[in-house]
């Protein structure tokens, strides 16, 4: 569905960046020299103390440069419809002066931080699951595959592997022929989901579009071939013509992938116990549309051209 047809220039909110939603409440997890580093928790509207519902962490993408955990809060808003807990994290990243293998330390602690503290948040800690888009795709998968890049402030003895896995166009391969190489190549081995998927992993789905210039269809296919190998379960849906960060409504400005995805994500869901009954996110995002207010789309800012000033 494409929101071209509104008049005036104008197009509903949720086809902007956060959708127009809010979360119902924001939490610290961890405190560091250079940011608080914050949860923005969506509850459902049935949500009462004492509660202990399932739950799914994002962690927003940028490259390990920048980014916002806004980004997934129509995922969140849709899955808080849905009767759980939906939770955007922000981590340290390049702006902040981490390097990438921080953002994974920071990812870690996100989901160590939900499992110590599962009662008080209101949790199921054995029914987390873990996306993200992109390097917040890494980053998930990371927590799952990597060993290393542990924080010393963690409380180590609850883990940080998630109970699921939801990855949208997440980065695999940080090796020599993929992303991001030059800034991990001393600890690339240790930090490549790809390189490190031994032994058993969370049952995981996959969204990619097959002009995904920082993840090739050739690494999708091998990641899954991989973790089928072993035994894990790996859904992965590859889109035909469609490039990074194809899912997001404000890149798109238009509704049938993130649709798409969020109905595929909630029967994954549902396959495993987090969700019951059949999606509803048709309805929900045809509700959404109408009811938030129509903005005026941002306009690209155009790079300004410099005259080179003769020697």
């Amino acid at each position: 569905m494409s929101n071209s047809g509104y008049a005036q220039n104008l197009m509903p909110e949720i086809y902007t960046k956060g959708g127009g939603f809010d979360p119902d409440k924001i939490k610290t997890y961890k405190h560091t020299d250079a940011l608080r580093l914050e949860f923005f928790m969506f509850y459902p509207e049935d949500f009462k103390q004492g509660d202990t519902r399932p739950a799914v962490l994002f962690f927003f993408g940028g490259g390990w440069k920048g980014g916002h955990a806004n980004q997934f809060y129509p995922q969140s808003a849709y899955l808080k419809s849905r009767g759980i807990i939906a939770i955007c994290a922000n981590y340290r990243t390049e702006k902040d002066g981490a390097l990438p293998y921080t953002c994974v330390q920071d990812a870690k602690s996100a989901v160590r931080f939900i499992r110590e503290n599962a009662k008080a948040i209101g949790v199921n800690p054995n029914k987390l699951a873990v996306g993200g888009g992109s390097a917040g795709g890494h980053l998930a998968a990371a927590t799952a595959t990597i060993k290393k890049f542990d924080s010393e402030e963690d409380n180590l003895s609850f883990s940080a592997v998630p109970n699921a896995l939801v990855l949208f166009n997440p980065v695999y391969d940080n090796g020599p022929n993929g992303y991001g190489y030059e800034r991990v190549q001393g600890y690339y081995k240790d930090f490549s989901p790809i390189d490190n998927l031994q032994g058993k992993l969370p049952p995981t789905i996959v969204f990619m579009g097959d002009n995904d210039k920082h993840t090739p269809v050739a690494t999708t296919v091998l990641y899954e071939k991989r973790m089928k190998a072993n035994g894990n379960r790996c859904e992965t849906y590859i889109y035909e013509n469609q490039k990074h960060g194809f899912f997001n409504l404000h890149n798109t400005k238009e509704s049938t992938y993130f649709i798409d995805t969020v109905e595929k994500m909630d029967a994954f869901l549902v396959s495993l116990g987090y969700l019951s009954g059949p999606s509803t996110v048709k309805d929900w995002f045809a509700v959404q549309e109408k009811r938030l207010i129509l903005v005026e789309p941002k306009k690209k800012k155009k790079n300004k051209k410099h005259k080179v000033k003769q020697q």
